[in-house]
């Protein structure tokens, strides 16, 4: 959720790469600052965690809902800079072919030679039958059953979380929300029950004595009070659809989904040489750490194993893992990251502090009937009302920060749904779509500011703000689909939770 790092470390990783292998400025600096504003969006988010402080909302849901919005925005991002590129190739140039080849290592070509040039099954061989492989020296290097093993491993892993994930769909879906089977005595007690006369005297006996009160007195009671704890009541309750178990459909996609990547999977490890190889190698050890870690916060959150404030203590107990494992772990780096805890922690909540209490002066001296009564005499359609909050929201977006504009301005905005029938979470997340445009809109679009701390001198604030201006109409286009289509976003979050 922290955009300006996000920018700042893009900038110094891939801006002056980019710069130096022939790419335009505009597409160099607004597929850098457009894709650090997605932090704020796709769950875990600050932000996400502030509007339902604010709005009294589910952070469960509004996470959920967020999911699909989020991916599809960036999906909106990559149609529009690959069709730029396609349209006019001078802006991303192909890259010369000696910048595109992975070294491999010497003792991985010996491999090959001494077994296939198929990554996957030269390594198969080499487990099973590791004499040849052992007999490899390599440019100093002994070839080990260890380092074989541990190579294997990273051949395997597209196939494991393949395998991992689609395992994982099926479970949440067919058999966590299957009904849970009733105990032996539950079972003996319910055939007893159903066995027994329903005329019997001395059971209606005491059925009255335990109650309390004769069946006379019971009509003279107040109806709601009859109604509060009632058992059955409390079990009529509307369940989440994943509670209702799998449609007959999903079995037919899911076959359908396990067919086409096992297709993949094969043209994959069937194509993969050395230097996929290398690559997938590379990948595996810099970038699976951290997304199995963020894949595991997520999770833990939208199955409803701990709450937002708890999977944090997982994430934090991840990362103090992974860091552990990296051999960086060190007093000066736990310091750190405690004190920048706190300050992010006490920042959020002075946020609540300030929110609540604008909310409450601005409802006392009248300012909130003022404005719902200036807003409803204007006799808006639904549609109406949805275009005029998220237009103010967006030129707001211009000068202010998301954080302003979630403590003061949206709680104006809050009461008034309910008038209108707007699904609250539909509107904060189109708020928090919206809010895109607060860090890519001059002039106070702080990711061009970040941006321009760490680019090379040449670059100006005119050619950074020119490569963002498209991704605002993106934006736009986005939350037009997602008005157009509510299930985009509301969706996951009913399935998961209900309605």
């Amino acid at each position: 959720g922290l955009v300006g790092a996000v920018v700042v470390l893009m900038g110094v990783i891939a801006f002056n790469p980019m710069l130096k292998a022939g790419y335009d400025v505009k597409l160099a600096s607004g597929v850098i600052t457009a894709g650090g504003t997605l932090g704020i969006l796709i769950p875990p988010s600050v932000m996400i965690i502030v509007y339902a402080a604010v709005a009294g909302q589910s952070v469960v849901k509004l996470y959920a809902a967020a999911m699909f919005p989020g991916f599809f925005l960036a999906f909106l991002y990559l149609v529009y800079i690959i069709g730029w590129a396609l349209l006019n190739p001078k802006i991303a140039p192909k890259l010369p072919e000696a910048e595109t080849r992975v070294p491999v290592r010497p003792w991985i070509s010996e491999l090959q030679q001494a077994y296939s040039s198929r990554m996957l099954p030269t390594l198969l061989t080499a487990a099973v039958s590791p004499a040849r492989a052992m007999a490899i020296t390599a440019d100093g290097v002994r070839v080990s059953y260890g380092m074989l093993l541990k190579n294997l491993g990273y051949v395997l892993v597209p196939l494991v979380l393949t395998a991992a994930t689609l395992w994982a769909a099926w479970w949440y879906v067919v058999i966590h929300q299957q009904p849970d089977a009733p105990a032996p005595s539950a079972a003996i007690s319910q055939q007893l029950g159903s066995s027994a006369p329903s005329t019997s005297e001395p059971a209606e006996e005491k059925l009255q004595e335990l109650g309390g009160a004769s069946s006379d007195e019971r009509k003279s009671e107040p109806e709601t009070l009859q109604e509060m704890g009632n058992a059955e009541l409390r079990g009529q309750g509307t369940a989440a659809p994943a509670e209702a178990g799998p449609p007959q459909a999903f079995y037919t996609y899911f076959a359908f989904t396990c067919g086409i990547m096992g297709l993949i999977l094969l043209y994959y490890y069937w194509t993969m040489g050395a230097e996929q190889f290398e690559v997938l190698r590379l990948l595996i050890s810099s970038v699976m750490p951290l997304g199995i870690l963020t894949a595991v916060v997520l999770a833990v959150i939208l199955l409803g194993i701990t709450t937002a404030t708890e999977s944090a203590a997982v994430g934090a107990a991840g990362a103090f893992l992974l860091a552990f494992q990296a051999r960086t772990l060190d007093w000066k780096r736990t310091k750190e990251a405690v004190f920048l805890t706190a300050k992010t922690t006490s920042m959020v909540c002075w946020l609540f502090v300030g929110s609540a209490l604008f909310s409450a002066v601005f409802a006392i001296l009248g300012g909130q009937a003022l404005l719902e009564s200036w807003v409803l005499s204007l006799n808006l359609t639904p549609v109406q009302f949805m275009i005029l909050s998220q237009a103010i929201i967006f030129i707001l977006g211009w000068p202010l920060e998301w954080t302003e504009i979630i403590v003061i301005f949206v709680p104006i905005f809050l009461p008034m749904l309910k008038h209108f029938g707007i699904d609250p979470i539909l509107w904060g997340v189109l708020v928090f779509v919206n809010l895109q445009a607060a860090f890519l809109s001059p002039p106070v679009a702080m990711s061009a500011f970040y941006l321009k701390g760490v680019a090379p001198s040449h670059v100006t604030l005119n050619q950074i703000f020119g490569g963002m201006m498209p991704y605002m109409l993106i934006v736009i286009i986005c939350m037009v689909l997602m008005y157009l289509w509510p299930g985009l976003t509301l969706w996951l979050p009913n399935y998961l939770y209900g309605s």
